[in-house]
């Protein structure tokens, strides 16, 4: 609750008026909510500031509207018996005897302040410092501010130092595209905003810092979706002299510190699992832990199988639980979407109940006239099935049916989730030794999955040349509800290792220090084991208000077209300036 000292235009907020200030003769400030008319001469106000809503009963002809802005000064009451409004925090209560002073009168405005839920989002963006008056906008903002809070106060506690790194910087190898700005003092030469301090970061290290940490701003110049915008913000962190469980124990404590100011002392437990165990079990390296039942590989059971279609290298299997009943329709769209993700074909069993054997249980499907009744009854028995569930099916190449069938498993899982908020139940999972490279090119070598500074698995390097695609890397994640909310890697600082991994990538030598000269001369002047991670605050945030949408927990964010409606930016610029810069516009 806020708590500040008498001002001339207030001497309480809202919600520090309670039944202890009766007979008190207080001032209290902000915007009218809404104004009710009892007979001629009185008036009820209800008068919102920053923390909530009093009313305040004014007596006399005032013209007082929506959203005028006032100073209101008289005596705290009881409300009268049978007036009482418990849906307000302050509804036990009311000021009486009023003095009002009108600081600020006001148009009507284009949205009811309070009543957002059938608001067009554009106007509410285009009006967006009307929209930040509503006590959700306001509560958001508060909570990231109090998040922030806890976050640095968490890394605090642990040692470390926040260090502001550059917004003007060079290009950075991390595959986003970024934003240009012209250099006006070295003509037609530019900087890059950075995508993060990444590269700052490792030469903090370099310096001897030992523990670095800011609330970074981001920016990429990447598509916008629900989850992501132009600029961002992130907990950016980097320790020398660590390992992978040091730095997610870092970040555990500051994400339980953040989850404390959210909800209080309940307790976090963040589990952890490897890549390959996410993908076996959850088919995704972004599990959704809420999602009911996991995928069970269940090839050796079709091994032989007459059936056609279950002659794969792998054959995953997941249970729609019984709670949720698909109609023939469904089936088939889920059948076409595990077409549209790459699989030959999706295949459904219902369990269902025989007529003649009350106790007995089959497979009812598409190749029930076909499939052996001993492998049918090894089915049942392998899943535990019981009567209503679904089982679903993808025989494909090892890992493939896995993500293609864990996309299934995501879209079903918005079905049943539908009626639970990311904030009802959260569920987080670290999700360790990732793939270090994540495909082949058409010339055969092998595509980096994280950048080329992560340390690979030293039990791997022996891979490199004989099977890429096994090397593990030394990079982990944190996810929550199926969001990954951040990530980061023990970093490369063996010349040697990073050799390695620049001629796997097939960077010559000669290109690595054209494009990372600044960093690779640093390190050789020595340079200690260090790693780092970054944290998404926008989510973090987004999840601890169970908001869907990252923009309504940013003060000023854009349209999904980049664009920003209330100072209408992007925008033109002066000749003149172009010109400063040496810029000629081209028109398309």
């Amino acid at each position: 609750m806020i708590t500040a000292d008498k001002t001339k235009y207030r001497t309480h907020y809202a919600l520090s008026l309670s039944e202890a200030n009766i007979g008190e003769v207080v001032t209290v400030a902000g915007f009218v909510q809404k104004r009710r008319e009892h007979g001629e001469h009185l008036a009820f106000i209800d008068l919102r500031d920053s923390t909530g809503v009093i009313q305040c009963v004014v007596e006399g002809t005032l013209d007082l509207r929506s959203e005028y802005v006032l100073s209101i000064t008289g005596t705290v009451f009881n409300r009268p018996d049978g007036t009482v409004n418990e849906k307000l925090e302050t509804g036990e209560i009311e000021i009486r005897e009023c003095t009002v002073h009108v600081h600020s009168k006001a148009k009507t405005p284009p949205f009811q302040v309070e009543s957002l839920a059938d608001t067009d989002e554009n106007l509410r963006l285009k009006y967006r410092y009307l929209d930040i008056r509503s006590s959700r906008l306001q509560n958001n903002l508060r909570l990231r501010s109090q998040i922030n809070q806890a976050l640095r106060e968490a890394m605090y506690e642990q040692g470390f130092v926040e260090v502001e790194t550059p917004l003007l910087w060079t290009p950075t190898p991390e595959g986003a595209r970024e934003f240009i700005v012209p250099s006006r003092l070295h003509r037609s030469k530019f900087y890059a905003l950075p995508q993060s301090p990444q590269l700052a970061k490792q030469l903090l290290m370099v310096g001897g810092i030992d523990r670095y940490f800011q609330i970074a701003r981001c920016l990429r110049d990447e598509d916008l979706r629900a989850d992501r915008q132009f600029e961002f913000s992130q907990l950016d962190v980097e320790a020398s002299f660590v390992d992978a469980e040091d730095v997610m124990r870092f970040i555990s404590y500051a994400v339980e510190k953040a989850h404390q100011v959210a909800f209080g002392d309940k307790k976090l437990n963040i589990l952890s699992m490897t890549w390959s165990e996410s993908i076996e079990r959850f088919g995704t390296d972004k599990p959704d832990l809420r999602i009911p039942n996991e995928l069970t590989n269940v090839t050796k059971i079709f091994e032989n199988s007459h059936v056609k279609a279950l002659n794969a290298e792998s054959v995953v299997s997941y249970v729609v639980p019984s709670s949720v009943q698909l109609s023939r329709s469904q089936l088939d769209q889920l059948v076409e979407s595990a077409k549209l993700l790459g699989a030959k074909g999706l295949l459904w069993m219902r369990v269902k109940r025989s007529d003649s054997e009350i106790e007995k249980l089959h497979l009812d499907s598409p190749i029930s006239k076909v499939l052996e009744s001993d492998v049918e009854a090894n089915l049942i028995e392998a899943l535990n099935l019981s009567e209503s569930e679904t089982v679903l099916l993808v025989a494909d190449k090892k890992i493939k049916s896995n993500k293609i069938l864990g996309q299934i498993r995501t879209e079903l899982g918005k079905i049943m989730l539908s009626n639970i908020s990311h904030r009802d139940d959260l569920k987080f999972s670290w999700i360790t030794e990732f793939p270090f490279f994540e495909s082949l090119d058409q010339e055969g070598n092998p595509i980096p999955a994280h950048h080329p500074f992560t340390m690979p698995n030293l039990d791997d390097i022996h891979l490199f040349a004989s099977d890429p695609l096994s090397v593990r890397s030394s990079a982990y994640d944190l996810v929550c509800n199926g969001l990954e909310l951040g990530s980061g890697s023990i970093r490369i600082h063996d010349r040697e290792i990073q050799s390695k991994v620049f001629k796997a990538i097939g960077l010559s030598e000669e290109s690595a220090n054209e494009k990372f000269a600044f960093l690779l001369d640093a390190f050789s002047f020595g340079a200690p084991p260090h790693g780092g991670f970054a944290i998404g605050i926008d989510r973090l945030v987004q999840i601890f208000a169970g908001e869907e949408s990252i923009r309504d927990v940013i003060a000023f964010p854009k349209t999904g077209n980049g664009s920003d409606l209330m100072c209408k930016a992007p925008s033109e610029v002066e000749a003149n300036t172009l010109r400063d810069l040496n810029i000629r516009v081209v028109q398309p």
